[in-house]
């Protein structure tokens, strides 16, 4: 994958993942329409494409005010703002470590067995880790459950993970599908000009 994005287009795919970040997170901002929460796939497109640790903080720092204000105006948004939402760092940090080393391979949206493997399984796999991150920090330090240890609060919450896994794998095909579908497009351009 490229390494070296000028300034102008590391600023388009901030802006771009930070509209779909207000477009999908779960207050819905822009929109009335429930869209699934993206954040997963932001955070491992944001670690392959922007690299920098800078740009994680911010788009954390994103999320977490999108998520408290949604809560200032409706209450019931605020459910999960407990001491078990600072998991979500660690989470979404395995997203962006995903994404970097993804930023390794020559490139990962390839239309190669080799290529969609390495996608698809670092996707998935780090989605899954995210998943058992967020899940058992919420359990083990939200207050809102009996403080019984790892291996019980390991127990609850498995009900989410389907959701959690087919939304997520959802929008890493979308974007696969949108990269492949560009750059068949893109030479059909180039040679009409």
């Amino acid at each position: 994958m490229q390494n070296n994005l000028t300034l102008s287009k590391q600023l388009i795919i901030a802006a771009t993942i930070a509209f779909f970040m207000l477009l999908t997170r779960g207050s819905h901002v822009l929109t009335h329409v429930s869209l699934p929460d993206a954040s997963l796939a932001l955070f491992l497109l944001g670690g392959l494409l922007l690299k920098r640790a800078g740009w994680f903080a911010g788009f954390f720092v994103l999320a977490t005010v999108i998520d408290f204000g949604a809560a200032a105006f409706d209450p019931a948004q605020g459910f999960c703002l407990t001491n078990g939402y600072w998991g979500l760092i660690p989470a979404y940090g395995v997203m962006w470590l995903g994404g970097l080393w993804l930023s390794k391979h020559k490139d990962v949206f390839a239309a190669n067995l080799k290529a969609v493997s390495a996608y698809t399984l670092v996707s998935l796999g780090t989605t899954f880790a995210a998943f058992v991150i967020s899940t058992q920090t919420y359990y083990l330090f939200s207050g809102r459950f009996p403080a019984e240890g790892l291996i019980e609060s390991m127990q609850h919450g498995w009900e989410y993970c389907p959701n959690w896994m087919g939304f997520a794998a959802m929008y890493f095909a979308f974007v696969w599908l949108s990269v492949a579908l560009w750059r068949s497009v893109k030479p059909l351009q180039t040679s009409k000009a």
